[in-house]
């Protein structure tokens, strides 16, 4: 054999990608000129001089998803999609297969400030009048049936606005009948019926064969301006919880109960401050279903995302989500060059690292006019896509829809958000990274700067995955697994 002959079936063999892993790309740009723009390659050897390495000896948090709220205006334009649209639609949002692998959706309890009307679910007194609305047996709960069918592991989380008008009081030290639908406290007298009120929520869900993952016990529970809202302090929500936990366990439920789901700073209520370690303290420590109290849940309407550090350790045990945020005409919502960035950076860069297990947005769609809302709720937001309604067809994608599908892409339920470290990465560049459950791994990573990167990233093996990271962009990296 000649010199040459053996030196080129060297160069072949070498060449051959034995140890070479697939790798997925997806890119956004804040110009909009690449959404999601797909690419795969196999991975390499060589590492770039701007390399971020995964450590997935060191694990955090375990994620459930990120995701988007299908109220009833969702679900509602959702239905005015020709059928195959809104199949392919659902399908490139859900689909862990075909799409983006959305894996977390949250509902309201009765209505909200995104139904069609006021209501509960059970408006005349007696528990025996309880029944599903219109709202849900027409709309949401046909929607969900759609998306489980397209992604069986959806977990869906449910929160109400408002108990029914017949629960209500003015307040503690003035328990008069409190006839509306904004504001007003939950009747102590009725903290039984109100927890078995929610058991009748879950079980007729069961009955459509969707399954309820976790609840809060009130949406904004300091916020008393909603058109449907409920003041509900740590002291009184904690009560509630002491009959809620039990009704759940005596019933054989097992959804889990997070608290608060709130504002950063309390809506700087002096005596609200730290509700959720308040409330855990308040718990009756012997109660039936404690261990489905996990944790709270927030909001971003005001405050700072540092409050989570001062809860994670006051209660180390504790899980943290992250349930809503909002895009409308006060923050520039259908901008992506002021968007995209900002919201990765605040709605999971600075979540997930604060050991929040799940993030999810508000509307996942709503028309052009912003719509269909109800006074007195949201008159200037956006959807996460917003839909127009003289076709019902042509969509508009906001900064909220592809930070959610760039972070379920990186993040498969069950995943473990892992530790890395870097070399030569600028200061303009963030990134969080996850190791999935079928063995892969997957980094979101963002660039606030005005310059592109070439950049890799590997896991501790020969595998090493490169690519362009755009400047003010957002790029999900998928090493190994398949798709």
């Amino acid at each position: 054999m000649s010199h040459r002959l053996l030196l080129s079936i060297l160069y072949f063999l070498f060449s051959i990608p034995f140890f070479a892993e697939q790798v997925r790309i997806y890119t956004t740009t804040a110009d909009g000129k690449k959404q999601m723009e797909y690419t795969t390659i196999q991975s390499l050897r060589t590492k770039s001089s701007r390399h971020i390495t995964l450590n997935p000896a060191t694990a955090y948090q375990e994620m459930d998803g990120f995701g988007y709220a299908i109220t009833y205006s969702a679900a509602y334009n959702l239905m005015q999609m020709a059928p195959a649209d809104r199949r392919a639609f659902l399908t490139r949002t859900y689909s862990r297969t075909e799409g983006y692998g959305i894996s977390y959706a949250r509902i309201s309890i009765g209505c909200s400030d995104f139904s069609s009307t006021e209501y509960s679910l059970c408006d005349m007194p007696g528990l025996e009048n309880f029944r599903l609305h219109n709202d849900e047996t027409q709309y949401v709960i046909p929607i969900l049936k759609e998306i489980l069918a397209i992604n069986p592991d959806l977990k869906i989380m449910a929160a109400p606005w408002t108990c029914p008008k017949w629960m209500k009081i003015k307040s503690l030290s003035n328990p008069v009948g409190y006839d509306s639908w904004t504001s007003g406290t939950l009747n102590p007298d009725y903290y039984q019926t109100y927890a078995d009120y929610f058991v009748r929520f879950v079980q007729a869900f069961a009955a459509e064969g969707i399954s309820i993952y976790a609840v809060t016990p009130q949406n904004e529970p300091l916020n008393r301006g909603n058109c449907a809202s409920l003041y509900m302090p740590w002291a009184e929500e904690a009560a509630f919880v002491n009959k809620l936990a039990p009704a759940f366990a005596h019933a054989g439920i097992t959804t889990k109960i997070y608290c608060f789901d709130h504002n950063y700073n309390y809506d700087n209520i002096a005596d609200q401050q730290d509700y959720p370690i308040n409330f855990f303290g308040a718990l009756d420590p012997d109660m039936d279903g404690r261990e489905l109290v996990v944790g709270s849940a927030w909001h971003d309407y005001g405050g700072n995302v540092t409050e989570l550090d001062d809860i994670n350790q006051k209660a180390p045990d504790k899980e943290v989500i992250f349930t809503e945020t909002s895009i409308g005409t006060w923050n520039n919502g259908r901008d992506l060059s002021k968007r995209l960035l900002t919201d990765m950076n605040n709605l999971v860069y600075n979540t997930v690292t604060r050991k929040s297990k799940a993030v999810m947005v508000w509307n996942f769609m709503l028309d052009l006019n912003r719509g269909p809302n109800l006074d007195g709720g949201c008159q200037t937001c956006f959807g996460a896509v917003d839909i127009d309604q003289n076709d019902y067809h042509t969509l508009s994608y906001n900064s909220h829809y592809f930070v959610m599908a760039h972070a379920s892409l990186a993040a498969q339920p069950g995943a473990h958000r892992i530790a890395t470290s870097q070399k030569n990465v600028p200061t303009d560049v963030s990134y969080v990274a996850f190791q999935n459950p079928d063995g892969s791994y997957g980094a979101v990573v963002f660039n606030q700067g005005s310059t592109s990167l070439q950049m890799s990233l590997s896991a501790g093996t020969a595998a090493v995955a490169r690519f362009t990271l755009p400047s003010k962009s957002i790029v999900t990296v998928v090493l190994g697994g398949s798709k």
